[in-house]
């Protein structure tokens, strides 16, 4: 069963280098969309490896978008919902490069 700890941190993503000002829900840069794979459960903190995780996909599930994740250290993936503040752009371009893909 999964748990869900509220943490409300601020950051600079390690990617970007952007400030980002954390709610308790935020999981991610706004900007590059790039996370960190500090949890096992969301918000514990429990997970031990920090690797930086890359937004590797966009889908879509009730009208809604969710970033697929993917940590370049340990290939650890989550899903994670798009935040409103979430640079659209960035969106579309993960998108982009997935059609991409798929194209070759």
């Amino acid at each position: 069963m999964k748990r869900f700890n509220r943490n409300i941190e601020n950051f600079i993503c390690e990617h970007c280098g952007a400030e980002v000002s954390g709610n308790g829900y935020t999981n991610h840069c706004p900007h590059c969309l790039y996370s960190k794979h500090v949890d096992i459960n969301p918000g514990d903190r429990a997970a031990e490896c920090g690797g930086l995780m890359e937004p590797i996909d966009i889908e879509q599930k009730d009208g809604k978008f969710i970033i697929v994740h993917r940590c370049q250290k340990c290939g650890f993936v989550r899903k994670n919902k798009m935040q409103e503040n979430d640079d659209f752009n960035t969106i579309l371009k993960i998108s982009r490069n997935k059609v991409n893909r798929l194209k070759s």
